[in-house]
């Protein structure tokens, strides 16, 4: 008898290690910066700092609204710190789950012996999704778990907001080297593709800040549709988090569609 979802269980096994470090340095980074909040922000030496930094720096950094508890936290962890740790995280098991399977002639041996192609890669992205969701969640619970210690002052519903969509970039990079490794086989693709998304999401919205006749490139970028306007803050813009999560679902889909079609053994 066949086993249930063999693709997906054994890169759970494999990978715990990998998730708990992850998991490790998620809460190491929180609690280095929350806890700090109390005495910048109350003294108001916070904001003493932000006004002697130049303008376009400020925007740049999202720190525009560091001042406060829930902009501090938005600024320092799900808008910088945060997603740049979930983002090599996603990106090193995007470009390991099929450019990386078929380097190593994993892909190739698990295809012989009864796996699908479409399920190889539908089992891999949400083996990928579930360690995303892991970590998205651990570090929320954190977040709400030190709000009131640290004086963040937080509206607890939009912890997950702010989680939902840090995870929806993460796994965006991804599905983006999922879609990469099932084109090309290679995991330097994948791995270029993924970060890539990232990058090129984060400079686009960041130079978009620096003058309104360059926002349009925020329509290029997945970062600025989730964080246009502060999770933490104003709440979780629904329409940008709908479009980062559904280009991620259809990068995941697409890979099983082109890894059907490709010849592997070339």
């Amino acid at each position: 008898m066949r086993s249930i979802l063999p693709v997906f269980r054994r890169s759970i096994r494999e990978s715990w290690r990998s998730t708990a470090g992850w998991s490790v340095g998620v809460a190491a980074v929180l609690f280095l910066y929350l806890p700090l909040y109390p005495s910048f922000g109350a003294s108001g030496q916070l904001q003493g700092i932000i006004d002697s930094m130049p303008k376009e720096l400020i925007d740049t950094l999202g720190y525009d609204q560091i001042a406060t508890g829930a902009g501090y936290a938005q600024s320092t962890f799900y808008g910088l710190t945060g997603f740049l740790l979930l983002t090599i995280a996603a990106v090193m098991w995007g470009s390991a789950a099929i450019a990386g399977a078929e380097e190593s002639g994993r892909l190739e041996l698990d295809l012989a012996h009864g796996v699908g192609r479409a399920q190889y890669v539908v089992e891999s992205a949400l083996s990928v999704l579930v360690r995303m969701l892991w970590l998205g969640a651990f570090a929320g619970v954190i977040v709400w778990a030190v709000n009131g210690p640290a004086e963040l002052d937080i509206n607890p519903p939009r912890i997950i907001g702010a989680s939902a969509a840090l995870v929806g970039l993460a796994f965006l990079s991804a599905s983006a080297g999922l879609l990469a490794g099932a084109l090309t086989g290679r995991k330097s693709w994948a791995s270029g593709v993924g970060a890539g998304i990232a990058v090129l999401g984060y400079v686009f919205q960041a130079v978009a800040k620096q003058s309104d006749d360059l926002e349009w490139l925020n329509v290029f970028s997945p970062y600025a549709w989730v964080y246009r306007q502060s999770p933490l803050l104003d709440g979780v813009h629904l329409g940008g988090l709908a479009a980062v999560w559904g280009l991620a679902l259809l990068c995941a889909a697409a890979s099983a569609v082109v890894l059907q079609r490709r010849d592997i053994a070339d």
